[in-house]
């Protein structure tokens, strides 16, 4: 096979003026691709246009399918405790969406998924479930027996072979195709970033002046989403978003610092 080059940038217009824009395949989180499709001096022309990390809107698949008359696009899901994509849709080759969002798709070759219920075993189509995978696993958190063992879990049907239980709750459609439903935890996904909203609210209510606090993923604008503080002050105290935003910046990473700040 002929070989090819990797263009890898932090930010999508940077790549805009580059050769490799109008290369074979564009990969990125649904959100950077929204913001660059619709201009046509910016617009990418791949074969293939591979979107992860977010749920990837319907709205945003007829936009790309009108603007890329010909590529395939592609919705591809997997943690990276799976190493790495688990599951795909594919434009030329799925069923089309029903729903809002753009279904995550089928087992990838070498993978396997598992809808099952709390007692892992099997859900009907059409019923919520949490989505476990087989396949190319990692072998644990580092350090962190008690999490390993909580996640990556004894296969209930291949002896000896391991499950990794993703959080995510799935639905299978009666083709075969599995539609996100949601977390059965806290974490959310931004840009890309998986977010526990517990770990940010420990770290304020480490601030002096917060005695509680809430975070919320909230989405005003269709496609902006971003992380929102709710904070309930000490007695006597009165924090401002300043400091609160100076207390998570010395403690998180920046993506897990919210953008608005209501006490």
């Amino acid at each position: 096979a002929a070989g090819g080059t990797l263009e890898i940038a932090h930010d999508i217009l940077s790549l805009t003026d580059h050769p490799a824009w109008d290369g074979t395949l564009v990969s990125a989180v649904p959100s950077a691709v929204a913001a660059v499709l619709d201009d046509p001096t910016t617009r990418p022309r791949p074969k293939l246009l591979v979107l992860a990390g977010e749920a990837f809107p319907v709205s945003l698949l007829h936009t790309a399918r009108r603007t890329l008359p010909g590529a395939t696009v592609a919705n591809i899901y997997g943690p990276t405790e799976a190493t790495v994509y688990a599951t795909g849709w594919f434009s030329d080759t799925d069923p089309a969406p029903e729903g809002a969002t753009v279904p995550i798709g089928r087992a990838l070759a070498g993978k396997s998924a598992y809808v099952l219920d709390a007692t892992l075993n099997p859900v009907p189509d059409g019923v919520r479930g949490e989505l476990y995978l087989a396949g190319s696993l990692a072998r644990g958190y580092h350090g962190q027996p008690g999490l390993t063992a909580a996640r990556f879990v004894a296969h209930p049907y291949h002896p000896g072979q391991r499950l990794y239980r993703t959080g995510d709750l799935v639905r299978r459609r009666p083709d075969g195709t599995l539609e996100y439903a949601g977390r059965n935890d806290q974490q959310i996904k931004i840009r890309g970033h998986r977010v526990e909203t517990g770990e940010i609210e420990t770290v304020l209510t480490g601030h002096p002046g917060i005695a509680r606090a809430a975070v919320v993923l909230r989405e005003d604008t269709p496609g902006t989403k971003y992380l929102t503080a709710y904070l309930v002050p000490a007695d006597g105290a009165a924090p401002d978003a300043a400091g609160a935003r100076a207390h998570l910046a010395g403690a998180l990473p920046g993506h897990m610092v919210p953008a608005a700040f209501v006490t």
